[in-house]
């Protein structure tokens, strides 16, 4: 049987990162409350988005460039 090795990997989806990231924030955030359902207003305080037009309180860092380097 061959089992192929490790390699690594240079190429990284940031914004899936990201998402990962956030969705691991909601699941904590749910398995702690006492409720059934967290409301529209607990998710924005763990997404960390202000209210009605859901903006980011920190932006996201810009994805890099080619061969993973930031532009610039």
């Amino acid at each position: 049987m061959y089992v192929a090795g490790h390699r690594p990997t240079t190429v990284q989806d940031h914004v899936a990162l990201v998402e990962i990231d956030l969705t691991g924030e909601l699941m904590i955030a749910a398995a702690a409350a006492s409720e059934d359902r967290l409301s529209p207003d607990r998710i924005d305080e763990v997404l960390e988005v202000d209210g009605e037009d859901g903006g980011r309180v920190q932006p996201l860092p810009p994805p890099p460039g080619p061969a993973g380097r930031p532009p610039g």
